[in-house]
């Protein structure tokens, strides 16, 4: 199984920025899809989700920000994130759960939005 993130970066306040998760090895159409993220010396959080139904489930801190979408073709999650503030400043992990509890991570992208 291999969850392959991307689209990371440097931005400025304001900017926008586009992650990408494309996922092998699973049955990508069973799973719920998630990104979470972790800013330095914090927890990591759960930024938002994509269930198999395709409704989404966003924390409240990026909501109207933030959208999760999955292209079940491509085998792909992405994560469109507007309005960046540099609270957003963390590294960002794509993340597939299916209804029996199985998780899958991916490696991490570092997304830095500066001042």
């Amino acid at each position: 199984v291999q969850l392959q993130a991307s689209g990371g970066g440097l931005v400025q306040a304001g900017g926008s920025l586009r992650l990408s998760c494309a996922t092998s090895g699973i049955t990508f159409s069973n799973y719920a899809m998630n990104w979470y993220r972790q800013a330095p010396g914090k927890q990591r959080e759960l930024a938002a989700t994509i269930n198999i139904d395709g409704s989404t489930v966003y924390a409240d801190s990026v909501k109207g920000r933030f959208t999760i979408s999955r292209d079940n073709a491509k085998n792909t999650v992405y994560l469109q994130m507007n309005s960046l503030e540099p609270e957003d400043t963390a590294v960002y992990y794509c993340n597939a759960r299916d209804i029996f509890g199985r998780s899958f991570w991916g490696q991490g992208t570092l997304v830095t939005v500066s001042s």
